[in-house]
């Protein structure tokens, strides 16, 4: 039961990192605000792109994990980002 409670911790630090890092590159490279970028990536196509940028974040917090040797954790990183991967795979697809 405990290595199942460490992946859904690095699971949910995973997907705050993705959230975070996809808020992150708005703020960083954007004129527009959060909401009109996310409208504009929609219409555009490139909600996948800007989902897959905010997941570059992921990489800290999977490697950072390793280093700490939380390799349960890494695990539930790398399933967040595979997860995510699959949104923008399904998403592509759809449209």
């Amino acid at each position: 039961m405990n290595n199942r409670k460490e992946i859904i911790i690095g699971f949910i630090v995973g997907i705050i990192a993705n959230t975070f890092g996809t808020l992150l590159y708005i703020l960083l490279f954007s004129d527009l605000g959060i909401v009109e970028t996310f409208n504009a990536a929609i219409e555009q196509g490139h909600i996948g792109s800007l989902l897959a940028l905010g997941a570059i974040l992921n990489l800290v917090a999977f490697f950072g994990f390793l280093r700490i040797k939380r390799d349960q954790r890494a695990k539930g990183v790398m399933l967040a980002t595979l997860v995510t991967a699959l949104v923008i795979l399904l998403y592509k697809v759809m449209s």
